[in-house]
């Protein structure tokens, strides 16, 4: 008796203690959307939130297509490079960069970006894209903000010279700006507001897979006629009662504050209608405003606006969530 006890005892210590275990091994594992996913070619949803403010639910506006072991990355707001880190993708294998405009929602973190990837081993040219002042910027990143790390690191820990590695490029307009044996890239100019100029981007691949990135926008009809028979079309999305909602609570009445924003952005009524216009496979939506806000930032309040025109494949975008390619 007092053997089986004694066994008793062991048995039900064991579990409980191989219960924890394995509760602080998920724990300490990466968060990967879609994780049972096994193509390797893939557009990750890094930062899904539209503004500059701190937003908790989710990260600044920033993506990554993925090809083969190539990385573009596509706008990089506050977080990127660690997002980049829990969604298992290899900053050493940055290949190019693309920034749709200069809100610092879509910029803050080019430079930490490039610095970063060349920290954790990037040794291969980085080709830069942007509106102007891209170039002037990189510049003043790579030698003054940060000249005093990257010359030290490059000499104490025997790194190639960043400035070296790195070559920016102006949008100068509509049109291709970028080819490679992976990837053609397409940028149309989109009006947002006062924040010109700010680019939509055509992707695609080499096996034929269209991907549209609306950037920050109202809407145009020459970014439905880019976006027309996209497999993919990536829009930002606006709820106006939510912004409504959050003017009222920060500076009640201001309705010049409201039709800012409003006027900059496209509601989810209309990127469904827009959507449905350019006959797109697959919806995605992201830069959510406002983000968080469960009473507006919801699947149902998206998709039911979304639906009252279109009736397609449909993404309510979540950061790190991760789009196979050409699934049709």
């Amino acid at each position: 008796m007092a053997h089986n006890n004694q066994k008793h005892m062991s048995i039900s210590t064991l579990i409980p203690a191989a219960i924890a275990i394995l509760c602080l091994g998920l724990l300490a594992a990466p968060v990967h959307a879609d994780t049972a996913m096994t193509s390797t070619d893939r557009f990750v949803l890094l930062g899904t939130a539209g503004g500059p403010s701190i937003k908790p639910a989710r990260s600044q506006p920033a993506n990554a297509l993925v090809i083969g072991n190539d990385v573009y990355i596509i706008d990089a707001g506050d977080g990127v490079s660690r997002q980049m880190g829990l969604a298992g993708i290899s900053a050493k294998n940055l290949r190019a960069v693309f920034i749709t405009h200069n809100h610092s929602d879509h910029v803050a973190d080019y430079g930490t970006l490039l610095l970063r990837a060349w920290a954790s081993g990037l040794k291969s040219d980085v080709d830069t894209y942007g509106p102007p002042p891209i170039e002037e910027m990189t510049k003043a990143y790579l030698d003054d903000y940060m000249g005093w790390d990257i010359r030290l690191r490059t000499e104490d820990e025997d790194h190639p010279l960043l400035n070296d590695l790195v070559h920016a490029h102006t949008i100068e307009g509509d049109g291709e700006i970028y080819s490679d044996e992976n990837l053609t890239v397409t940028a149309l100019e989109v009006p947002h507001g006062a924040a010109k100029p700010t680019f939509a981007l055509h992707l695609e691949t080499a096996d034929g897979c269209s991907i549209v990135y609306s950037s920050d926008t109202s809407g145009s009809e020459e970014l439905r006629e880019m976006a027309h028979g996209a497999d993919i079309f990536i829009h930002e999305v606006l709820s106006v009662d939510g912004i409504r909602a959050i003017v009222d609570k920060i500076d009640p009445g201001n309705e010049a504050f409201i039709r800012h924003i409003t006027e900059a952005h496209t509601s989810a009524v209309d990127v469904g209608r827009y959507a449905a216009e350019a006959d797109v496979n697959t919806l995605v939506l992201t830069h959510f405003v406002p983000a968080g806000l469960s009473r507006y930032d919801n699947p149902d309040n998206w998709t039911r606006r979304v639906r009252k025109h279109y009736d397609g494949n449909l993404i309510i975008g979540q950061d790190l969530r991760e789009i196979p390619l050409c699934s049709r």
